[in-house]
């Protein structure tokens, strides 16, 4: 499992050529290091009279950002999973017209379900987005960076993801199926992008100052 690997070892595999780690799963580590560094602003702020007023708030926004952290490491795992069987599906038999049949519907499935799992890395890093907007406004001051930091570690994750599912879509048959996830990836990745600039801008703009 990803969170039981120490770092040397995960960028060795990433590094290799071998088929998993790589990029899905590196865009949902890259989310879950962003939800990391968000609950390090939460530490920072919660128990300072200065933040008292927004304790409460700043308390649920770690709640949530652990439950995050926790999705995106299972998400990691996942798509190395998913990942498995379609491989295995590429090298199905295709010489008879059964067997290019039943390879055409294993690869159909198995395509479907390989889209699925980076389009939830995407649902939840437009999650977090919205708690590290608050975090810009209400975390302490002193770790407004890492608040900078954490978006763009959000706004990798959620470009990344969604390759993963255009790769996958790229290749479905039914075109009506994969037009409708390619909407749902496009919709997350233009809407969270636009606001993990917004939040990034606005963290520059009070380092600048």
């Amino acid at each position: 499992m990803t969170k039981e690997q120490t770092i040397e070892h995960y960028l060795e595999l990433l590094s290799s050529k071998q088929p998993v780690p790589g990029g899905g799963g590196a865009s949902a580590l890259a989310g879950a290091l962003g939800s990391a560094l968000g609950l390090m602003v939460g530490n920072l702020t919660v128990g300072k009279k200065k933040y008292a007023g927004v304790e409460a708030d700043i308390r649920g926004h770690m709640a949530g950002l652990e439950t995050l952290q926790a999705d995106l490491l299972r998400l990691a795992d996942e798509d190395a999973e998913v990942f498995a069987p379609l491989a295995e599906a590429y090298g199905l038999p295709s010489e008879t017209e059964e067997q290019r049949a039943y390879k055409e519907a294993v690869m159909e499935e198995r395509l479907q379900t390989a889209s699925l799992t980076p389009l939830k890395v995407m649902e939840s890093v437009i999650r977090m987005l919205a708690i590290l907007e608050d975090l810009e406004q209400k975390g302490s001051v002193m770790a407004v960076s890492d608040v900078g930091v954490a978006v763009q570690l959000a706004r990798a994750a959620l470009s990344g993801a969604v390759m993963n599912v255009y790769i996958n879509t790229k290749s479905m048959k039914d075109r009506d199926r994969a037009a409708e996830l390619n909407e749902e990836a496009y919709h997350m990745l233009t809407s969270g992008a636009a606001r993990a600039d917004e939040i990034y801008g606005k963290v520059l703009k009070r380092l600048e100052n």
